[in-house]
C-alpha cells in the first residue's frame, strides 16, 4: 500500500492542486524550521557557554568593594575566584573624546573562556590584565580617538598607553556598557587614573569557579546574601537567558513565523477541495470494484503521509539555510558563539506539516470516505462537502496547539485564538457586504471589467476566502512597518524641543560649584544639578523585602540593588503627586522616621502605599524612613529622576557625588571637550549616541521581522494559486464558453484583469481597518501611545493588494486563456 500511495503522488504531482499543497506546507516548514534551528543554536550556545557568560559558576554583584571576608568565604568552599570592576568615564586623546566602558579585571581573569587580545603578533589568548599604566582597547575606540598601538591618551588624571587591541571578551554582556568602546585596565591603573571617588557610580563583580558540589555547599551562604542586597548568579539556578531584547525578538519571530504558517494552512485548505473533487471518481471506481472504506482511507492517508514527509525534508533545507541569513541579521545583538543547529527542529518541520494536514485538509478530505459508487453512473452524486464550521473550529484547534508548542504561554495562544475568530467574523462581515455591493456596481460598467467583477460575486464563497486571506498577508505586513515607525516618531516627539541631549555624572562634591559655572559658559539649558546617594532597601514595614513584598516582586532587582538616593526641598518640576502630600512641611524629627517620597513605578511594583516604612542601608548605616507620597515621575523627560526623594538635613553626611543634564547643540559639542579636560572625573553620556544604538537594534529587529514577512508573502502567493487551483474548472469552462462565443484573449486578459485587481484593492482596503483597529487596541492598551490616523496606510496598501494579487493572479490565469475551448470544457464535471 505504502509503493502503491507513492506511485500515486508521483502521477498526482502533475496536478496543480498537489503542487500548491506541496508548495503551502513546504513554506510553512522552512518559516518554523528556520526559526527553530535559530533558537536551537541559542539554546545550544547558552548551555555550553553558561559559566563563561557569566564569568564563573558563582557570581555575586553589588556597588561597592567585595570584603575580604567574602572572597575567602568563596576560597574556603573550593573555588577559584576573580574580581572585576566596571564603570564608564570619558577618554580624550588630542580634542576627541569618548564615552568609554571600563572593565578592571585582576590576574585570574578569565575563569572560564580565552581572552584574545592582538598585541601586534596577532589575535592571542591572553590570562590576567595588561600591565600597569596600559590599557587594551577595542578598535571603536581607536577610531573614535585616531590612537593606534603604542599611543597615549587621557583617562581620568593619567595617562595610559594602548599595548593591545581588544577581539574577543569571553563574558562580554549586553546593557548600557555594550553600548560604549571596551577599555580593559589593571586595579593599579584604576587607582592612578583616581577615577573612583566617594559615591562614584561602579560595579564590583565576585566571580567564583567550582564544582556542583561547591556550588550546593554555599547556596545558603548565597540567600543570605540576597538579603544583604548582592545579586547572586549560579549556572544551576541562574542560567544565561537571551537577554530582554533578544527575548522578546524570540517571542516575536515566532508568531510572525506563526503568520506564515496560518496563511499556508489557508492555501492547504483551499488546494485540498480541488484534490478532493479530482478524486471523487477514482474513489466510486474503486468502490465498484470492492475496495474498503479504509483501504481507499489508508491510501490517501499514505499518499499525503509522503507528500508532508517531501514538504518537510525540503523545507527544513530551506529553513537550515534561512537561519544562517537570520542570526548574520542579528549578529550584534549576540555575544556569544552559535553551534550547529541540532535535529530537534527538523521533528518541529514534520509535526508542522503533518498538523497543518490534519487540521486544515482533514476535514475537506472526508469526504472521500462518503462517495457513492453510483457515481459512476450519476455523477451528479457528490459527497456533501465539508461544513466551513468544522473546518475553522479544527483549523482554530490546530493553530492554538501549535501557536501554544511554539510560544509555551497557553493563555496567549487562547486569546490569539479567540481574537482571531473576532476578526475573522468581522471580516466575513464586511467582505460579505463588499462582495454584495460589488454585484450591484458591475451592472454600471460594461464590457470585460462588468465580467471581471461580477465573477467575484458568482464565486462568493471562494472570494471570501480570498479577500480574508489577502487582507491578513497585507495586514500583518502594514501592522509590522508601522509599529516600527510609530515608535521611533513618537518617541522623538515626545522629546521637547533642546531637551537634555548630555548627563554629567559623578560630579564630585568640592568641584560642584566650579563645574556648574564652567558648564553654563557652554550651555544655556539644563536641569538642576541634583546630589546622589547609593543605598540599598534594608527593611520594609521592619520585614526582609523580600518576605514584605508580593511573591512576584520577590526577585525585583531593585530589591538586590543600590538605589540612587536624593533630597530635594520641592517637588521636581516633572513629577506630580498621586497619594499623600509632600514632605515641605513635615518637620525632620531626629528620632522617628524621616519623611520621603517614592516613584509611583517603585510602590505599584513592590506594594508600597503611604505611612510604610522603609529602612535604606547606606555606607554600613541605616536610616529608618515612612512614605508620606506617592510620585507620578515622567521618566521620557530626559532630566534625572529617582525613584526614592528624601528631605535635605538627612543624607548631607554621607559620601555623595552629583548629577545634571543638559543640551548642546550639535554644532557646538566639541565645546565638551574644555569639560573634560577641566574636570576628568566627571562622566558624561551623549543620549544621542545611545539613541542612535537603539535605532540601530529596531533597525536589525525590523530587518529579521522583514526576513520573516517574506515567508509570509510566500505564503500570500500560495493562498493565490491555491485559490485558482481551487476554481480552475469553473474558470476554465467559464473562458471557454466565452471564447466558443468569440471572445478574445484580450477581452478575458482583462476581465481577470479587473477581477483580481479589484481583489487585491478591496484586501487592500480591509487590511488598513484591520492595521487601524489593531494599532488603536495596541497603543492603548499596552504600549501607551497617542491613537493616531494613518492616512498613507489607506493609499498603500489598496495600491499594494492591486499590484500584489493583481499581477499574480493575471499571470497565474494565463493558462486558462490560451487553452483550448474543447479542453476546458472537458473540466465541466469537475465543476
Amino acid at each position: 500500500m505504502l509503493l502503491l500511495a507513492l506511485k500515486s503522488l508521483r502521477r498526482d504531482l502533475r496536478a496543480a492542486d498537489v503542487r500548491a499543497l506541496l508548495v503551502a506546507m513546504i513554506i510553512a516548514v522552512a518559516a518554523t524550521t528556520m526559526i527553530g534551528f535559530f533558537l536551537d543554536r541559542l539554546t545550544q550556545g547558552l548551555e555550553r557557554q553558561a559559566g563563561q557568560l557569566l564569568g564563573g559558576d558563582v557570581v555575586l554583584v553589588k556597588g561597592a568593594a567585595f570584603s575580604d571576608t567574602q572572597q575567602q568565604r568563596l576560597r574556603a568552599a573550593g573555588f577559584d575566584i576573580s574580581q572585576q570592576t566596571q564603570l564608564i568615564s570619558m577618554a580624550s586623546h588630542d580634542g576627541a573624546f569618548q564615552l568609554a566602558s571600563l572593565k578592571v579585571v585582576d590576574r585570574a581573569y578569565p575563569l572560564y573562556g580565552q581572552l584574545m587580545i592582538d598585541a601586534g603578533q596577532g589575535a592571542r589568548a591572553t590570562q590576567g590584565p595588561p600591565s600597569d599604566g596600559r590599557v587594551w582597547i577595542d578598535r571603536r575606540l581607536g577610531r573614535a580617538l585616531s590612537v593606534t598601538q603604542g599611543d597615549t591618551f587621557q583617562l581620568g588624571r593619567s595617562r595610559v598607553e594602548v599595548a593591545g587591541w581588544i577581539q574577543r571578551e569571553p563574558d562580554q554582556r549586553g546593557g548600557l556598557e555594550s553600548l560604549n568602546p571596551h577599555i580593559m585596565l589593571s586595579p593599579s591603573t584604576l587607582m592612578a587614573s583616581q577615577l573612583i571617588q566617594p559615591g562614584s557610580r561602579s560595579t564590583w563583580r565576585l566571580m567564583g569557579r567550582g564544582s556542583a558540589d561547591a556550588v550546593a555547599r554555599i547556596r545558603p551562604w548565597l540567600e543570605q546574601l540576597k538579603d544583604q542586597g548582592v545579586r547572586v548568579m549560579d549556572v544551576q539556578t541562574d542560567s544565561p537567558r537571551l537577554g530582554r531584547t533578544l527575548d522578546r525578538v524570540q517571542k516575536y519571530l515566532s508568531l510572525a513565523g506563526l503568520a506564515a504558517v496560518l496563511l499556508a494552512g489557508v492555501a492547504v485548505a483551499m488546494a485540498t477541495r480541488r484534490y478532493v473533487d479530482r478524486h471523487l471518481m477514482t474513489v466510486a471506481m474503486m468502490r465498484c470494484f470492492g475496495s474498503s472504506r479504509a483501504d481507499f482511507s489508508r491510501l490517501f492517508v499514505y499518499q499525503l503521509s509522503w507528500l508532508a514527509l517531501a514538504a518537510s525534508l525540503v523545507g527544513a533545507g530551506l529553513g537550515w539555510l534561512g537561519q544562517y541569513g537570520l542570526a548574520s541579521i542579528l549578529s550584534s545583538m549576540l555575544t556569544l558563539a552559535l553551534p550547529a543547529p541540532g535535529l530537534a527542529p527538523l521533528g518541529l518541520g514534520i509535526l508542522t506539516a503533518v498538523a497543518i494536514l490534519a487540521g486544515f485538509a482533514g476535514p475537506t478530505l472526508l469526504r472521500l470516505e462518503n462517495v457513492s459508487a453510483l457515481k459512476v453512473l450519476r455523477r451528479e452524486l457528490d459527497p456533501l462537502p465539508a461544513s466551513a464550521w468544522v473546518v475553522l473550529l479544527m483549523a482554530s484547534a490546530v493553530f492554538g496547539a501549535l501557536l501554544w508548542l511554539y510560544s509555551g504561554d497557553a493563555p496567549l495562544a487562547g486569546w490569539v485564538v479567540i481574537a482571531g475568530w473576532g476578526v475573522m467574523g468581522v471580516l466575513w462581515v464586511i467582505s460579505l457586504g463588499c462582495l454584495a455591493g460589488l454585484s450591484r456596481v458591475s451592472s454600471l460598467l460594461g464590457g470585460p471589467w462588468r465580467m471581471g467583477i461580477r465573477q467575484l460575486g458568482h464565486r462568493r464563497r471562494s472570494s471570501q476566502s480570498q479577500l480574508i486571506a489577502f487582507t491578513l498577508t497585507l495586514a500583518a505586513v502594514g501592522f509590522i512597518a508601522l509599529v516600527r515607525s510609530d515608535l521611533l516618531s513618537d518617541w522623538q516627539q515626545r522629546l521637547p524641543e533642546q531637551a537634555p541631549n548630555q548627563f554629567a555624572i559623578n560630579i564630585q562634591p568640592a568641584e560642584r560649584d566650579a563645574f556648574v559655572a564652567a558648564l553654563d559658559n557652554i550651555s544655556s539649558r539644563r536641569s538642576d544639578v541634583y546630589p546622589l546617594v547609593r543605598g540599598r532597601i534594608s527593611a520594609i514595614n521592619g520585614q526582609l523585602p523580600r518576605e514584605a513584598v508580593p511573591e512576584d516582586a520577590r526577585d525585583d532587582g531593585n530589591l538586590r540593588r543600590e538605589l540612587n538616593l536624593t533630597w530635594r526641598r520641592t517637588l521636581p518640576e516633572a513629577n506630580r503627586i498621586t497619594r499623600g502630600a509632600w514632605f515641605a512641611s513635615d518637620p525632620v524629627d531626629a528620632g522617628g522616621p524621616v519623611p520621603i517620597s517614592v516613584a509611583e513605578r517603585l510602590a505599584t511594583r513592590l506594594g508600597l502605599s503611604p505611612g510604610d516604612t522603609m529602612t535604606f542601608e547606606i555606607a554600613d548605616q541605616h536610616v529608618t524612613a515612612r512614605i508620606t507620597s506617592i510620585r507620578k515621575v515622567d521618566w521620557e523627560s530626559f532630566q534625572p529622576n529617582f525613584f526614592v526623594i528624601f528631605p535635605p538635613g538627612v543624607l548631607e553626611g554621607f559620601s555623595h557625588s552629583f548629577i545634571t543634564a543638559f543640551y548642546v547643540p550639535p554644532k557646538d559639542a566639541p565645546a565638551i571637550g574644555s569639560l573634560v579636560s577641566e574636570f576628568p572625573a566627571v562622566s558624561f553620556l551623549d543620549i544621542t549616541a545611545i539613541l542612535d544604538q537603539v535605532d540601530r537594534i529596531l533597525d536589525q529587529v525590523s530587518r529579521a521581522i522583514a526576513f520573516i514577512l517574506l515567508f509570509v508573502a510566500l505564503a500570500g502567493v500560495a493562498v493565490l494559486y491555491a485559490a485558482l487551483v481551487a476554481s480552475l474548472p469553473e474558470r476554465a469552462h467559464e473562458g471557454a464558453l466565452l471564447r466558443v462565443f468569440g471572445a478574445q484573449q484580450a477581452y478575458l486578459r482583462q476581465a481577470h484583469i479587473s477581477e483580481f485587481v479589484m481583489l487585491g484593492g478591496l484586501s487592500g482596503v480591509m487590511a488598513a481597518m484591520v492595521v487601524e483597529a489593531g494599532l488603536a487596541a495596541l497603543y492603548a492598551g499596552w504600549l501607551d501611545l497617542p491613537v493616531a490616523w494613518h492616512p498613507l496606510l489607506w493609499g498603500v496598501l489598496p495600491a499594494a493588494g492591486m499590484l500584489f494579487v493583481g499581477g499574480l493572479g493575471v499571470a497565474m490565469a494565463r493558462p486558462l486563456r490560451t487553452q483550448a475551448p474543447v479542453r476546458s470544457l472537458g473540466l465541466l464535471d469537475e465543476i
